[in-house]
């Protein structure tokens, strides 16, 4: 690849002008063709442009006029570079694609297209620092659209503005919580995902991948930066929503220190509104992974929220603690739903790797011994594997927490740890290297969007310990797979990028009388086992990597969960403090 043409200042001001070159691109052409594949938001300055051409006749062919690329300017295709795509790889089997690979040498500061001859134009793109923060912004105010028991005013939803739904100041006992008299008040907290029900389980899990994006940038939304009520408190923007749900989970423990696993109907609402929701709602079962879950996403923010306010973290503090004592009365006590419920169970039958990430926070904030001989007796399992984010990622979260406060972890402990996650982030890169998408994983299931997102924050965690440039540009492989870099030429956070889901399956977004969606929810992505496709359309056929349906029914391709959100908003964050350093 070489550069054949230094942009001139007019150039990069984006003054209109054709390109004098006679295999150039033509002047003026508009159309943009998802056969080309990249990140729709964007790229650092120092950062290569990689993207996929695909599908068409004239890339199976490897013909001449397909083997040059060009990089125009969005206005007035000036041409700034030319390249030359890669051989045609047979992706058939995975992502439905026979595909070549481009990039760039990184690119100065501007918003550009790619051109390929007898192909058409990429999406447009922008090259620029801070080029993610929209992104993390975004899907860090999705928390707030996901607020139970609230009204959103216009001055903060803009055009998603809502009445409040689910107070949730009444909530009955199931018979599974093992209580048959009083009514619990039980209000605030995040809806879950698509459905108006809240789990301790998916709760906790995605509050200690926030918290651990604080411990390991600082604080990544400042008071005022997100728009919320809170904003001008003097206080974090980012702790302020987090509390939300930390708030909402202290109101499900128990007195005896356990947790209730789900406030939840026993049948998910019809597509409505959260004000017209109608259906009577319950606590439901009491369960070791939902109390170890709390015990350790607790004992973290006990650390996080020390400065924003003592008391709190007090408190904080002593509920991790009493649910640590409750789980280790009760280790039989895993989660089924009842025969009368059906909505999400978030169900497990090991409770070990929540145990390990509970251990370790509870020994990170306070140092005592008792939580060390818990972790040496179960150490915390580094691996990675998709689809198993909220059964079994906590035992990562346990290992990045230990490797993070190595002022309290025994040597020997310490390498190990250190040498487990490398060794796997190691893996990684990898494994970027190998697939047609520069994605980490080659299996697609529930939520694989996510999977892409908590392999980055492996990555990172290996960054933390030995800074390595290709560590960096691995993550942001991953962030440009989901922005777009993907076969569905998609973006798949919502309200951004050219081409993103408009029909999530969102109860809001699906009855709000809104063309839009709600704004910055992560759809779940591709999903082979399409579970919803009695009721979706896929492409016929459809490979793993495009089985993915922007239709409201598309639970399984095409939900958004807080589990979700979690790992991309650390990503983004981490990404944007990586570039600033």
């Amino acid at each position: 690849m070489r550069n054949l043409i230094l942009l001139t200042l007019l150039s990069l001001l984006f003054v209109a002008c054709s390109s004098d070159a006679d295999d150039g691109p033509p002047a003026f052409a508009d159309r943009a063709t998802p056969a080309i594949q990249l990140n729709q938001v964007g790229f650092y300055p120092d950062q290569p442009v990689r993207f996929t051409c695909a599908d068409t006749q004239a890339v199976r062919s490897g013909a001449a006029v397909t083997s040059v690329f060009y990089v125009t300017t969005a206005v007035g295709d000036s041409t700034v570079y030319e390249g030359t795509l890669g051989d045609s790889v047979d992706w058939q089997a995975l992502a439905g694609v026979t595909a070549r690979n481009g990039t760039t040498d990184p690119l100065p500061v501007g918003e550009y297209r790619i051109y390929v001859p007898e192909v058409g134009y990429s999406y447009p793109f922008r090259v620029r620092d801070s080029v993610l923060q929209d992104v993390f912004v975004g899907s860090m105010k999705g928390l707030f659209y996901q607020r139970a028991g609230a009204e959103l005013p216009e001055a903060y939803a803009g055009r998603w503005a809502r009445k409040a739904g689910h107070p949730d100041t009444e909530v009955y006992y199931h018979p599974s919580s093992g209580r048959s008299e009083g009514m619990l008040s039980s209000p605030g907290g995040w809806y879950d995902a698509g459905d108006y029900n809240k789990y301790i389980v998916n709760g906790a899990f995605p509050l200690g991948q926030y918290l651990a994006l604080y411990e390991d940038v600082g604080d990544p939304a400042a008071d005022g930066s997100l728009n919320i009520p809170e904003s001008g408190n003097g206080k974090s923007d980012y702790l302020d929503e987090l509390k939300y749900e930390l708030d909402w989970m202290l109101t499900m423990q128990d007195d005896d220190g356990g947790l209730f696993h789900k406030l939840t109907t026993l049948e998910f609402d019809g597509m409505v509104m959260p004000e017209a929701g109608s259906g009577r709602r319950y606590v439901v079962g009491k369960s070791i992974t939902a109390t170890l879950n709390f015990a350790a996403a607790t004992a973290q923010a006990a650390r996080v929220y020390r400065d924003y306010d003592a008391d709190y973290a007090d408190r904080l503090l002593t509920a991790s603690r009493q649910a640590w004592s409750w789980a280790g009365n009760h280790p039989d006590a895993f989660f089924r739903n009842p025969d009368d419920v059906s909505t999400g169970e978030y169900g497990d039958h090991n409770a070990d790797d929540e145990q390990a990430w509970a251990a370790a926070e509870l020994f990170a904030t306070t140092g005592e011994q008792e939580f060390y001989n818990d972790l040496q007796q179960n150490p915390p399992r580094v691996r990675f594997g998709p689809g198993v984010g909220w059964t079994s990622y906590m035992a990562n979260m346990a290992a990045f927490t230990l490797l993070r406060h190595s002022e309290r972890v025994p040597r020997e402990m310490y390498d190990e740890l250190e040498g487990l996650v490398v060794t796997l982030a190691d893996s990684l890169v990898q494994q970027t290297e190998r697939t047609a998408y520069q994605q980490p994983v080659e299996d697609f299931g529930w939520g694989s969007n996510s999977d892409v997102m908590n392999a980055a924050m492996i990555l990172a965690a290996a960054n933390e310990r030995r800074s390595r440039p290709e560590y960096v540009s691995t993550m942001r492989d991953c962030m440009n797979y989901i922005l777009g870099h993907n076969p569905n030429a998609v973006c798949y956070l919502t309200g951004f990028g050219t081409r993103s889901p408009m029909f999530i399956h969102h109860r809001q977004s699906a009855s709000d009388g809104i063309d839009e969606p709600v704004p910055g929810l992560l759809s779940g992505g591709p999903n082979a086992a399409q579970q919803d496709r009695p009721e979706t359309i896929y492409k016929p056929n459809a490979a793993p990597m495009q089985s993915w349906a922007d239709q409201t029914p598309s639970y399984a391709s095409n939900e958004i969960c807080l589990n979700w959100n979690a790992p991309f908003s650390y990503v983004a964050g981490y990404l944007e403090h990586e570039a600033g350093r």
